[in-house]
């Protein structure tokens, strides 16, 4: 059961969780964050992490978000330490429908702290 970024990352990006994975399986997109869930070993340290509440387990999202993660972790580049979240964040946190409005298939480029 690996988890997954969902929805509520979009635009948020707050990155806290890449730095306690333990197996490094974070990718960065322009204004989110997946799982490669063939990586993630399930043990669950970065769900508590995110302050968007972003990330489950597989088995409570949809088969949109575990396909989502599965194919743009191939595709973005893998991201170990928090980088710069962006500034406005906060006010995207509780925006509804935010993968219609604003998910971006470019890949990220994080400046880290």
């Amino acid at each position: 059961m690996p988890y997954v970024v969902t929805e509520s990352c979009i635009k948020c990006k707050y990155m806290d969780c890449c730095e306690v994975c333990p197996v490094d399986c974070f990718y960065e997109g322009e204004n989110m964050l997946v799982i490669n869930p063939d990586e993630c070993i399930d043990c669950g340290v970065c769900e508590p992490e995110c302050p968007a509440e972003a990330i489950i387990p597989d088995s409570d999202s949809s088969e949109k978000w575990l396909s989502l993660n599965e194919e743009y972790a191939a595709k973005w580049p893998n991201i170990v330490r928090k980088g710069v979240p962006p500034e406005d964040g906060e006010k995207f946190q509780n925006v509804e429908n935010k993968f219609s409005k604003f998910f971006s298939e470019k890949p990220g480029n994080s400046t880290e702290e």
